[in-house]
């Protein structure tokens, strides 16, 4: 190496294509450290050309896509910041209530990752391959020209559909459960910090930059760098009164009425049609630029410009109004002003009372040592402290808004089946397995009830959709099981409950059953590959503990599944689904109102939304008006 000339040098003057290569091997945090080696390297780490692919490591779009997203962004560095704090959020989320199915699928739009609820739902003539899905708007996480993320929820009304904005709390890297709460903000100035993810908060795979960013509003370096806001009482620790009431009010504050060339499609369609797939990206442009204009500087975002000062962001309301708001409801004024339960019966104490307190006191500190569960059964400590009250939740900051909370937490599950809590606005992520070798069937499968597959017959014009997760278990040596959880189902009144075993084979157990028919709906002659002994759900002991029924399950040569009965020769066939593309050809529908549209928390056996799918008429679409 001749003097004077560093190795930075010989690496900045390589060509792009071969830097591209390199970067391959390296991760977003140690591009992120090579840039702070010296000024060369810096420019060199800031490369389009790297962080593209960066980007394509990631994996969240393809490359074509990713072009089209860059449009919308700085750099391919603000992109890729995004797609790493979002690629946790991508898959299958369900919730126990309503029992027909709450499945929402997370799955990229346009420069955004939404959350798409699947409405259970009958297939008409022409199959699952060619018939409309319907779905329902959920949520959606947009990635601002600097990479950070916004949240928006969707709801709606009784006069039109609504957006709800917030903030994105955290995204944790194995997040399993998704929240919808509400957090106090400290500052009402809108330069103050928000939640959201920056690079420095990754692990050795993600991005190392700890640099803040310049936001559209042009906030000083000062109010740039703001003390965080410190929750001291979580959300989560309010009781469930508390917690709904601060969602319902937030949400009536923050609302926005979605203007109409903001609503759908809320992602592209298939590229298959180019023509309709370009004027779906014109049109999602406009509609990005117009919810970030309203995320920013609210409803009225046309009268404001970039020197214009609001007090507050738009999804954030100031706490005093919602004190005054609480205060006049009789469920939330003793907490507001501190003087909860226990204080007012402090205030009615007699000398009797006082004296049967010492005496429980006195109890307590005998239980620490004999663990008499009797006396601790005596003790009121236990239900006051139970719960956090409102009034220090609220005290930690001046103002309040929505966020969105993918938080990661210990959870017991039943078969791939997450046990889930009936007071906790959240969703639950799905684990859904990868086909491997030995694990062939295992993913997400739908299908239908009888034969031919899919196809309608004259005493029933509708065939129900099911939705089920193949998941591989080796209970015992020598008894591998194949098991199909219930997700979704398509009737008008639930047979079966969420997270119910459709069927159990042993894939270590042939069947020596045969197959009923010699062709399927096309005449076309059929050959089993496989067969599996096993056992499919059947009346029982009651709705939550059904019984089951001896069947097998073929495997065809088409790469469909049918599991029959043996006794009453009911067949369930089923077919690999490739959710988003059934999303991009499906047809979206009103959402409920906004706290219901995320979580439904109440108990229901019919289907609630069934109403909503006579009426998508009210859901227009720019691309379904072009067709």
């Amino acid at each position: 190496m001749s003097t004077g000339v560093c190795g930075s040098s010989l690496l900045v003057d390589l060509p792009d294509d071969i830097l591209a290569i390199i970067g391959k091997s390296l991760s977003a945090r140690d591009i992120c450290y090579l840039g702070l080696c010296c000024r060369s390297l810096n420019s060199l780490a800031a490369s389009d050309k790297i962080w593209l692919t960066q980007c394509e490591i990631v994996g969240v779009v393809p490359t074509k896509d990713l072009f089209e997203w860059r449009k919308a962004v700085l750099s391919y560095k603000s992109l890729c910041r995004f797609l790493i704090s979002v690629k946790p959020l991508l898959g299958i989320w369900v919730h126990q209530n309503p029992e027909l199915g709450n499945v929402v699928y997370v799955m990229p739009g346009f420069v955004s990752v939404v959350g798409c609820r699947i409405i259970p739902q009958e297939l008409g003539p022409l199959g699952m391959e060619d018939g409309p899905i319907l779905w329902a708007p959920v949520f959606e996480v947009i990635c601002d020209n600097n990479g950070l993320t916004m949240f928006i929820l969707h709801g709606r009304d009784k006069d039109g559909d609504y957006i709800y904005p917030g903030s994105v709390k955290s995204v944790e890297k194995t997040c399993n459960v998704l929240l919808l709460e509400v957090e106090p903000i400290k500052g009402k100035k809108r330069g103050n910090l928000v939640h959201s993810e920056s690079f420095g908060t990754h692990s050795d795979d993600e991005i190392g930059s700890k640099k803040a960013y310049r936001s559209e509003s042009r906030v000083s370096k000062s109010q740039r760098f703001a003390e965080p806001s410190v929750i001291t009482v979580p959300f989560s620790k309010l009781s469930f009164g508390d917690r709904r009431k601060l969602l319902e009010i937030v949400t009536s504050q923050v609302r926005m009425q979605v203007p109409d060339s903001a609503s759908a499609p809320l992602f592209p369609c298939l590229r298959s049609d180019e023509h309709n797939f370009q004027k779906d990206i014109v049109h999602l442009i406009e509609r990005r630029a117009m919810l970030i204009k309203m995320h920013g500087y609210g409803k009225d975002y046309i009268d404001w410009n970039d020197s214009c000062e609001l007090p507050y962001l738009p999804n954030q309301i100031d706490l005093s109004e919602i004190k005054k708001t609480l205060d006049r409801s009789s469920g939330f004024r003793n907490s507001l002003s501190g003087d909860d339960t226990r204080t007012q019966c402090a205030k009615k104490k007699t000398l009797g009372d006082y004296v049967r307190d010492c005496t429980r006191q006195m109890l307590r500190r005998s239980s620490s040592m004999n663990s008499s569960r009797g006396i601790r059964k005596n003790c009121s400590s236990s239900s006051e402290n139970k719960h956090a009250q409102l009034h220090d939740f609220l005290s930690s900051g001046d103002t309040i808004g929505l966020t969105l909370h993918a938080s990661t937490m210990k959870l017991s599950s039943y078969r791939a089946w997450p046990n889930m809590h009936d007071s906790r606005f959240a969703l639950y992520k799905l684990p859904i397995r990868v086909p491997v070798v030995g694990q062939d069937y295992a993913g997400l499968w739908g299908g239908t009830f009888g034969w031919p597959p899919g196809k309608p017959t004259e005493d029933k014009p509708g065939k129900a959709l099911f939705f089920l997760v193949l998941s591989y278990y080796e209970e015992s040596p020598g008894q591998k099981l194949l098991i199909a959880t219930k997700i979704l189902e398509g009737t008008h009144y639930v047979l079966h409950p969420n997270g119910s075993a459709m069927f159990i084979v042993n894939v270590n157990e042939p069947s020596d059953e045969p197959f009923p028919w010699d062709c399927g709906a096309d005449a076309v002659p059929l050959t089993v590959k496989q067969s599996f002994s096993g056992e499919g759900i059947a009346n029982g002991y009651g709705f939550r503990y059904p019984g089951s029924k001896p069947g097998s399950l073929f495997v065809l040569q088409d790469g469909m599944l049918a599991f029959i009965w043996k006794e009453t020769g009911a067949v369930l066939t089923l077919q690999r689904l490739k959710l988003e593309e059934l999303l991009k050809k499906g047809e979206g529908i009103p959402a409920l109102p906004p706290i219901t549209n995320f979580s439904y928390l109440t108990k229901s056996y019919s289907n609630v939304f069934a109403g909503f799918a006579n009426t998508t008429t009210s859901f227009t679409s720019p691309r379904r008006n072009r067709l």
